[in-house]
């Protein structure tokens, strides 16, 4: 599933490029995860705003209105002046003045859904219980720690959420939590505030290099050009069970929480 990096690299990828275009149409392919709630002629004459992102939600802003755009557990999108006609795996073009912005998703999990407003029930059903965005200011420290004192989950558990903090996904719960020599099975309420410093740091510096080397290709995910991430490549626990540990060369340990793979050194993760 794309997390907070590959969504941030896919609005990298074509915001400035979108940015001022008029909508000359909208087309619609299978049915998504939600409907578009609009009719797609309504579009047509909007201008494009600018495109930002909310946790693992990408917010198109028009002229009158927005659209919430979620890539699901497979999509990806292409922004370019020509793209090839529609395959089945399409199922949404925004066609512009400046190029058309597809969403190609084989599971169909993803969605593309319309509101008035962010303060829409629509945009708050699905922004609402949103925690705070790990690369901003908002993400305090001593609200931090104050939240998970009040947590008895296990902390990767509390990461994965999203309530507290957003998007921190699977793949960089478990990097984090290795920088920040942090067990993953800890109850989030035995976090010192020292060691919570720790864990905030990882998980915005680990977030921030992820962006930096294009997000994470494990299966589906590509940028609005075609191209693969290579965070992967420098995972130090992820997908690396049984191999040796990059820093003391204890081997890789996999457990499962809530039907994720968790990777964790115990040696560097004692506690």
């Amino acid at each position: 599933m794309p997390e907070l990096p590959e969504v941030e690299v896919t609005r990298l990828g074509f915001a400035d490029r979108i940015a001022g275009a008029q909508v000359r149409a909208v087309h619609l392919g299978k049915p998504l995860r939600w409907g578009l709630g609009v009719d797609p002629a309504a579009l047509a004459g909007r201008r494009v705003l600018g495109v930002r992102r909310r946790g693992k939600y990408l917010l198109i802003d028009l002229d009158a209105g927005l659209l919430l755009l979620h890539l699901g557990m497979s999509g990806s999108l292409r922004f370019a002046h020509e793209l090839p006609e529609a395959g089945k795996h399409d199922h949404f073009d925004l066609v512009t003045d400046r190029g058309t912005l597809r969403l190609n998703d084989p599971r169909r999990f993803g969605a593309v859904v319309y509101a008035d407003d962010e303060q829409a029930a629509t945009a708050t059903k699905l922004l609402g219980g949103l925690g705070v965005e790990p690369l901003g200011e908002a993400f305090d420290l001593d609200q931090f720690h104050a939240a998970l004192r009040r947590r008895q989950a296990p902390i990767k558990q509390v990461l994965l959420a999203g309530d507290l903090v957003v998007g921190v996904g699977n793949i960089y719960a478990s990097e984090a939590l290795f920088a920040a020599g942090i067990r993953p099975t800890l109850a989030a309420s035995r976090i010192s505030r020292p060691r919570a410093a720790r864990l905030r740091e990882a998980v915005r510096s680990i977030l921030a290099r992820a962006v930096e080397r294009g997000g994470s290709t494990l299966r589906d995910f590509s940028n609005v050009d075609g191209q693969g991430g290579y965070f992967q490549l420098e995972a130090m626990v992820y997908g690396r069970a049984g191999e040796a540990c990059r820093v003391c060369a204890t081997p890789i340990r996999q457990l499962r929480q809530g039907q994720r793979s968790t990777f964790y050194c115990p040696h560097c993760q004692k506690y």
